[in-house]
């Protein structure tokens, strides 16, 4: 299983960004995919995570209403929309998934057995 992440950069507070992450030897349709990140000195913090059963979705509190996760899963991708970005988003971002077709929470992706080489993300003040 690899899980490839893309997209990240650097980018001013109040820009735009949008995550990939590509799957390779293993199909996401089935599977819930999350992100979580990882900032300079910090823990690691589960961002969001979306279900393969019903789509539905978890999201961080301190991400609520400017990021949006989707999945194509014909393209075996999953995305991080990620709007209104403050110089606090401002990590590496992982995304992670496992044989598990459902996220309890964002913190579920912290425990993932498969995730990808990150891509960092940088935000200006």
């Amino acid at each position: 299983v690899q899980l490839q992440a893309s997209g990240g950069g650097f980018v001013q507070a109040g820009g735009s960004l949008r995550l990939s992450c590509t799957a390779s030897g293993f199909t996401l349709e089935y599977y819930a995919v999350g992100w979580f990140r990882q900032a300079p000195g910090k823990e690691r913090e589960g961002v969001s995570c979306i279900n393969s059963s019903d789509g539905s979705t978890h999201y961080a509190d301190s991400v609520k209403g400017r990021f949006t996760i989707s999945r194509e899963d014909y393209k075996n991708t999953v995305y991080l929309r990620m709007n209104s970005l403050k110089p606090e988003d401002t990590a590496v971002y992982y995304c992670a998934t496992d044989h598990v077709a459902e996220c309890r929470n964002v913190d579920s992706t912290l425990v993932m057995n498969y995730r990808g080489k990150g891509t960092l993300v940088t935000v200006s003040s």
